[in-house]
């Protein structure tokens, strides 16, 4: 299967198998989890391993293509993917070759699903997680406050800060475990605005020995501030489906409604994605302060989207199967994902601006 043949498959269902139910799917783990099979029956869970190892291994351009086909059909699918291809990516990067083999060839073979809980990196203060060197690995103890998709992820990726303030990064199980070597005590799901599906969870690990077959890899001090600063526009193709899909709720709105005031408006906004687009694909080049700048214009023609797709929708958008309230709710997930200081003030000079 070709490049673009992936995009056409993932399309396709998409609209046929998702679209119909995305206001469930947003709501039921079980309904998510149906359709991250399908994703994965599809092997497009597996876009990001190598070719050696059974995965398509796409290139950035075409990943950010599906990206955007997935959220614009369904935030919390594409929330929930976005967690395992982040994982494998950082799989795909290590030095651990026998970690590799085994997990990359198993995500391939359908057999494997990966979260990540190593946001609390970008937090100020004590570490929320550190290692102790032990023989043969580490001893991991803190609290992970943010890891998604439980019950729906067989395994996660952890960061722990080690006494030299590297952090090192390893693969969990993604479960309630008691054992001699530690424990791991995974909280109750929390209870979201946006997103429930997605079983974002807490776990508060206890000695837990993450063995040396089992770590990624170690990373310098300042390693999440760099990675992020090289990553800033990676929220932005997601985003762009965001704004896609409260386009969609406002076209069907003018067709329904047989109104030339919101057809207009819907072809305005249209107007404004298409620029945003352009700008985002000759970005890669661009500084810093124009990246932050792109993901804040992302960020806010989203919510104005959301937002409009709402108005449209009139007193049914209150609805909570309705698409509009979803999407709009799907534009605030995406205003904080990933979100540093420097998205932050990019934000807030665009909102006050």
């Amino acid at each position: 299967m070709d490049f673009q043949d992936i995009l056409n498959s993932t399309e396709t269902y998409l609209i046929e198998c998702i679209l119909p139910h995305a206001e469930i799917i947003d709501s039921d783990s079980e309904a998510l989890k149906i359709a991250l099979v399908g994703l994965e029956n599809r092997s497009l869970l597996a876009l990001r391993v190598p070719q050696k190892w059974g995965g398509a291994d796409i290139p950035p351009g075409i990943f950010y293509q599906y990206q955007e086909l997935t959220a614009r059909y369904s935030g919390a699918l594409s929330f929930l993917q976005t967690q395992h291809h982040s994982a494998t990516a950082m799989l795909a990067s290590s030095d651990n070759q026998m970690l590799k083999s085994r997990y990359l060839r198993a995500i391939a073979q359908k057999e494997l699903r990966l979260g990540v809980g190593f946001s609390h990196l970008r937090r100020s203060g004590n570490p929320a997680v550190t290692a102790t060197p032990a023989p043969n690995g580490y001893l991991l103890s803190g609290n992970v406050p943010w890891i998604t998709g439980f019950g729906l992820f067989q395994k996660f990726i952890v960061a722990a800060v080690l006494p030299d303030n590297r952090a090192v990064f390893g693969v969990l199980p993604f479960a309630n475990i008691d054992r001699e070597y530690g424990k791991i005590a995974v909280s109750e799901i929390m209870q979201l605005i946006a997103m429930n599906s997605t079983n974002t969870v807490t776990a508060t690990l206890d000695n837990w020995l993450l063995h040396e077959s089992e770590i990624i890899a170690v990373k310098p001090v300042g390693w999440i501030a760099e990675n992020d600063s090289k990553n800033i526009l990676n929220f932005v193709p997601g985003t762009l489906g965001c704004i896609r899909a409260g386009l969609d709720v406002i076209a069907t709105a003018a067709t329904a409604k047989d109104s030339p005031v919101i057809a207009v408006a819907c072809r305005k906004l249209e107007q404004k994605l298409d620029r945003l687009k352009q700008h985002f694909l000759q970005s890669q080049h661009s500084s810093k302060a124009e990246q932050l700048a792109l993901r804040a214009e992302a960020i806010d023609l989203a919510v104005r989207c959301g937002h409009a797709a709402v108005v449209v929708s009139s007193g049914a958008a209150n609805g909570t199967l309705h698409p509009a309230g979803r999407v709009y709710r799907e534009a605030l997930v995406y205003t904080v994902s990933g979100q540093t200081k420097d998205v932050m003030v990019a934000e807030l000079d665009r909102i006050v601006g």
